[in-house]
């Protein structure tokens, strides 16, 4: 089974976010604490995500948001392994995109850059087999050296 999904969507709640990211910013969506450990079992980094677990909200995703806080993150949640396929339409943001696999293994990772004056995001297209897809901001793997290997790990 193939499926589109985006980063095409909105975070429901207050329409600015701020350096204060304890506000509530989404509160129409159930959210999970997602840890990147290595293999060693050290915690890499931590956000609390907002949970995609329906078609709409997969489709939706973050392309409504104008700013993603860096505690923040979207957890896209499959029933099973499948082939994604991620775009950026209308996206304000570059972000970063991790793929995982059943076991929480991240199987990659890209960086998506936000689409330029004259682009709409349809062209950056970013691609895996994956159950799971964490979105956060950009360049949010590379400072804490997350990478291919390390492992996701949340309670839905």
């Amino acid at each position: 089974m193939s499926s589109l999904a985006g980063c095409t969507g909105t975070f429901v709640g207050d329409e600015e976010t701020t350096e204060d990211s304890s506000q509530e910013i989404h509160t129409d969506y159930e959210t999970t604490d997602v840890q990147v450990t290595d293999g060693d079992d050290d915690v890499l980094g931590e956000v609390t995500a907002a949970i995609a677990d329906t078609s709409d909200r997969q489709s939706l995703g973050l392309s409504d948001t104008e700013t993603l806080p860096e505690d923040r993150g979207m957890l896209f949640v499959y029933d099973e392994v499948q082939d994604l396929t991620f775009s950026m339409p209308d996206m304000d943001f570059p972000i970063d995109i991790i793929f995982a696999d059943s076991d929480r293994t991240i199987t990659s990772i890209y960086r998506a850059r936000a689409p330029g004056p004259d682009e709409d995001g349809t062209e950056q297209v970013y691609f895996d087999r994956a159950q799971y897809v964490l979105e956060v901001v950009y360049e949010w793997t590379a400072e804490r050296d997350v990478q291919t290997g390390d492992v996701l790990e949340f309670e839905l």
